[in-house]
């Protein structure tokens, strides 16, 4: 069965045991569950169902299987004949999920 699933501001369409990485969702740990309310549209051929916007009694329940970094990002500004020049960096905070579950 998919599910296409609105969290942490993006979109994915995902089935069970995908594994998504997506912004760190906020006071988890690894090895918790989240439980992702906002499902877009749920099902396969003839009992494809969507929703507007959201449907409701839908869920999906995805585990947090790491929380790490990104890639650091490197951000340089240069304004030609003022001397001013800056260098900054940016690392995002991500978490890596697993799909264990859709209910629709």
């Amino acid at each position: 069965m998919k599910a296409t699933i609105k969290t942490q501001g993006q979109q994915f369409t995902v089935t069970e045991g995908d594994i998504l990485i997506v912004n760190r969702y906020p006071g988890t740990e690894k090895g918790s569950t989240v439980e992702i309310k906002d499902v877009l549209a749920v099902g396969e051929g003839a009992n494809y169902k969507v929703g507007t916007p959201t449907l409701s009694g839908a869920s999906v329940s995805a585990k947090i299987l790491e929380n790490k970094r990104g890639d650091k990002v490197i951000v340089f500004k240069k304004k030609k004949r003022k001397g001013m020049e800056r260098k900054r960096g940016h690392r995002q905070e991500l978490s890596v999920i697993k799909i264990e579950s859709i209910t629709a």
